[in-house]
């Protein structure tokens, strides 16, 4: 059943290539029961022609959990929504704001900006193919582009083809002299222009992303109007201030749990990935930045780095690493001393 994902997109955490992996959201869904999480983004032909399984295989405890496929041929991405819709996916949202050297050969990701009717063409193919909810992630424009001109009539002109909701990177991307990272920090952000985009077209889901690093920042986005917020480093830096106090401040349910919990709740999940004979730091590699800002983090951060890559990784390095914020006091002592 679909689960009712523009209300869990009041707060979302952005796909982000080589981190949101399956490991990862399902750590990020232990901490917030309700914000919606993305998928790395998926290139249409490797769900084509690849492993399927691997690519878009994820846990039920996920959901609301949206694909992000990448592509710029509508038959192809049509394909691939159907496929992830078979895979059980709440969502199936398209890239247009990767600046990559690697995605704009492929003609797709931020080049597609320049592209308005070819994005609108995808969206109908994939509105076609699923009953899922077909999205798009954008930029504000690219290069030589002015945002004020051309995102109205991008915006117009995707939701003509049925987008049913456009997160927008408060930032344009510039497609040769930048890299992906310094496109994600160098151009200036505007978000009020995506404010604007709201009032113009309140008919429209718009979230707002980019730049974003408390909730008090996104409930302020939220209070002015937008449908959501995506937030993406901060959330994965220190997800302690962003997805555990998400639930009661976002979406006003009760639950609460602390960072000690979390822990504690990954573990059998943990314990199965090891049974299966995968290794310990596929999945805490994505939990080192928990304990960020709090007495004992730099040893957590140190114990999982070093040792969780071992190929008999166990639990007991879990365990280790969390004494080292558990009685952080006792283990300074001790150093100390010696």
């Amino acid at each position: 059943m679909t689960r009712d994902v523009r209300a869990a997109a009041r707060l979302s955490v952005a796909p982000m290539i080589d981190w949101t992996d399956r490991h990862c959201r399902v750590f990020h869904r232990t901490l917030s029961h309700h914000a919606l999480l993305y998928t790395e983004m998926v290139t249409a032909p490797a769900i084509l022609h690849g492993d399927r399984a691997r690519l878009l295989g994820f846990d039920a405890c996920e959901h609301p959990v949206a694909v992000q496929l990448g592509g710029s041929d509508p038959a192809q991405l049509a394909e691939a929504a159907r496929i992830a819709t078979d895979f059980g996916y709440d969502e199936v949202n398209l890239n247009v704001g990767c600046p990559s050297d690697r995605v704009q050969s492929g003609c797709f990701g931020a080049v597609l900006m320049e592209k308005p009717q070819l994005v609108a063409e995808c969206v109908a193919a994939m509105r076609a193919a699923t009953a899922l909810p077909v999205t798009v992630k954008c930029r504000i424009g690219v290069d030589d582009q002015v945002p004020d001109e051309v995102l109205p009539a991008f915006l117009e002109t995707i939701a003509a083809a049925g987008a049913q909701h456009v997160i927008i990177h408060a930032r344009k991307a510039w497609l040769q002299g930048l890299s992906p990272k310094e496109n994600r920090e160098i151009p200036p952000l505007d978000h009020a222009l995506v404010l604007a985009m709201k009032r113009a077209y309140p008919q429209m889901a718009i979230s707002i992303n980019g730049g974003i690093s408390s909730l008090t920042q996104a409930k302020s986005f939220l209070d002015q109007g937008v449908d959501g917020v995506m937030i993406g480093r901060a959330a994965y830096h220190d997800p302690a201030a962003i997805l555990l106090p998400a639930d009661a401040e976002i979406f006003g349910a009760a639950r609460r749990i602390d960072a000690f919990e979390a822990v504690e709740l990954m573990r059998p999940y943990i314990a199965r990935h090891l049974e299966g004979g995968g290794r310990l730091h596929q999945i805490t590699r994505h939990m080192q930045g928990l304990f960020h800002a709090r007495p004992g983090a730099r040893s957590w951060r140190r114990i999982l780095s070093e040792r969780a890559n071992a190929r008999d990784a166990g639990l007991d390095v879990l365990d280790a690493a969390l004494h080292e914020v558990l009685y952080p006091a006792i283990t300074e002592a001790v150093t100390d001393a010696a």
